[in-house]
């Protein structure tokens, strides 16, 4: 197949639509189930990319959620934690394989984000990934390869037509990459630039503590940051992103973006929101919903007499600034990564209040000694890269 129809563009107005191969060759995916759309394509393409990526530079399973040709989440197939499985929503008795793993964990990074998203795996969709998938709101999947088991799995989702889509993981796309702006025709080369632990070697930072784990994070990081809209910064911890900042033209206001995700991400492990008792039969949605309003400032919206009982069995104490404050402080050993130099230290500095020990940035502005001072001031290890990762 050399081409193939859309129902329409970005948005309904934009028709005709479609997807085809400049030189006239078959296209490298096949739609298994459901009708893709434009933006679903663009999804699927660009988290291909990163999970590809990310399984051939750490040797894990990898797998993104996507939404709006940015990543909600990232990870790779490392084991989940008890606490991991509550605040995931995972059943304690399920068998996990390392792909399944990897994209509960990816989506788990920011659920709210990641309502509607595409997922894309490294590896071939299995029955453990399957099932995880048809009870979240999602809109389709890009992998290798799916089992019988986890592909009937599948098409019983949204009524059977939920987006299903398998891609040659041999295909090598040309060298040279075209858009159009405007009737305008735009040629650039493809960002080929391999992030491995080869980068990483620049520590310019009096702390040259670098272990593997943080190795690993780095990577998850920087390629996280590949295939998401510029400028951006991503936290990670242990293998998955937990905080990415996307699509701002201030860096400083990425950082902050990011590190209030990361502090959100962590708030729900505080032990008052795993104690939530939620109504029986409360829609996943819903109970994200409720948790992410209860740890916000807005939590009187929640909490009001008339309106928490339509969540909760019991009303939930108040979790105060003061609690949030003092439960963040205890976050460690996070993971920060920008596309682009930080121009001032206030960028390490807002880094620091979500537990971040370790960066990875270019370099390059000429305010670099102050960003490395303010780095050294909390012992932190920081790379340069010596390599932008724009991506528009």
């Amino acid at each position: 197949m050399t081409e193939l129809e859309l129902k329409y563009g970005c948005n309904p107005n934009q028709k005709p639509s479609r997807i085809f191969m400049r030189d006239g060759s078959d296209l490298p995916i096949t739609v298994l189930n459901g009708k893709p759309g434009y933006i679903n394509f663009l999804d699927a393409l660009n988290s291909w990319q990163l999970v590809r990526e990310l399984k051939a530079d750490t040797g894990l399973p990898a797998a993104a959620s996507f939404k709006h040709v940015s990543p909600a989440g990232a990870a790779v197939g490392l084991p989940l934690t008890d606490v991991d499985k509550k605040i995931y929503f995972v059943d304690e008795t399920a068998e996990l394989s390392p792909i399944a793993c990897a994209y509960i964990r990816a989506r788990g990074a920011d659920r709210l984000c990641s309502y509607g998203d595409w997922a894309a795996l490294s590896d071939v969709c299995d029955a453990a990934t399957a099932r995880y998938l048809k009870y979240e709101v999602s809109d389709g999947v890009i992998a290798p390869g799916y089992t019988d088991e986890a592909l009937e799995i599948l098409k019983t989702k949204k009524k059977g037509n939920y987006n299903v889509v398998q891609i040659d993981p041999n295909y090598v796309p040309a060298e040279q990459e075209y858009k159009d702006v405007f009737g305008v025709t735009f040629q650039q080369g493809r960002n080929n630039f391999k992030i491995d632990e080869d980068l990483l070697g620049n520590i310019v930072t009096k702390n040259h503590d670098l272990p593997r784990e943080a190795k690993i994070d780095m990577i998850v990081a920087l390629i996280t940051l590949k295939y998401t809209q510029s400028n951006s910064v991503c936290y990670v911890k242990d293998g998955q992103a937990i905080g990415v900042g996307a699509g701002q033209q201030s860096r400083i206001h990425c950082t902050r973006l990011a590190g209030n995700k990361a502090d959100n991400w962590y708030l729900r492990q505080h032990p008052k929101v795993l104690g939530l008792q939620f109504v029986k039969g409360i829609r996943r949605p819903d109970r994200d919903n409720a948790i992410d309003i209860y740890t916000s400032d807005e939590y009187e919206d929640i909490l009001a007499d008339g309106v928490w009982q339509q969540t909760f069995t019991v009303k939930p104490e108040v979790l105060t600034a003061e609690e949030k404050k003092a439960w963040i402080a205890t976050q460690t050993g996070v993971t920060v990564g920008s596309d682009a130099f930080f121009p001032f230290g206030d960028n390490v500095e807002r880094a620091r209040k979500s537990g971040a020990a370790y960066i990875a940035e270019p370099g390059g502005s000429i305010r670099d000694d102050h960003v490395i001072a303010t780095a050294d001031k909390y012992n932190m290890t920081m790379c340069f890269t010596g390599m932008r990762l724009f991506h528009h």
